[in-house]
């Protein structure tokens, strides 16, 4: 049984000020819980007969229905606690980081943080502009990968500032060299820009490694690229020089 004040506590945590508030964000359906649950204490877990996983409330799936934020919810929803933000910039010299200057869609933003799970890539320094990765579209987007990620919102020309001149920072921009054909490091960090503006002028001062993803196609098409789709292709393109 799930009272109306947990329901109406639960729904808040829709909204950003309130997740801040609060330090806790949703999580839903079998995979995206049972691996937050791996490196998270969750609060609260609600769930249906059907979950099993370890303690729980137990609610309906009319109930289950009414919590969540998901057209079909999946057996489980729950409350974990967000990450507290680091007290300073600092970034792993030897390590691959990837770095994100206003991406704005929560679906873009959990693909990023699924694509760099992938590809062995453990922490997204993310500006204050960013989308918010406690989101509940962002998180269900991850499909778990927010438990294996680490995701920092910091001033990205505070974290710039930290690194050594000659540090490698890449970023995507359409002034760039083919990304086939530059070397690429073991280190370093990808900046990702904003869906409509791409990397600011700003940051882009601090890209010292401009890459451009060729266009294939001599006719007539697309204009640009998804940001996450883009930072698919670069992220596989220094994983496969990586393994050579």
């Amino acid at each position: 049984m799930i009272s109306k004040n947990q329901i109406k506590y639960i729904r808040q945590l829709e909204l950003k000020k309130f997740r801040k508030r609060e330090k806790c964000f949703v999580a839903e359906g079998p995979k995206v819980v049972g691996d937050l649950m791996r490196r998270f204490h969750p609060k609260a877990v609600f769930a249906t007969s059907e979950w099993n996983q370890g303690d729980k409330i137990l609610v309906t799936d009319e109930e289950l229905h009414r919590i969540s934020f998901l057209q079909t919810p999946q057996q489980v929803l729950a409350l974990f606690p967000i990450p507290d933000s680091p007290s300073s910039v600092s970034h792993n010299p030897s390590s691959l980081a990837l770095a994100l200057d206003g991406v704005q869609d929560p679906g873009n933003l959990g693909t990023i943080i699924r694509i760099a799970d992938w590809f062995g890539i453990d922490t997204i320094y993310c500006s204050e502009n960013t989308a918010d990765a406690y989101n509940p579209k962002v998180v269900q987007a991850t499909m778990g990968s927010l438990a294996h990620v680490h995701i920092k919102y910091i001033d990205l020309m505070q974290l710039f500032d930290t690194l050594p001149k000659d540090y490698p920072i890449y970023g995507t921009l359409l002034d760039g060299s083919d990304i086939y054909q530059q070397s690429l490091s073991k280190h370093g960090i990808i900046v990702m820009g904003n869906e409509g503006n791409g990397i600011s002028e700003a940051v882009r001062q601090h890209v010292n490694h401009r890459l451009l993803i060729p266009n294939f196609n001599q006719g007539d098409c697309a204009e640009s690229l998804n940001v996450a789709i883009a930072t698919a292709i670069t992220c596989s393109e220094f994983r496969r020089r990586d393994i050579k």
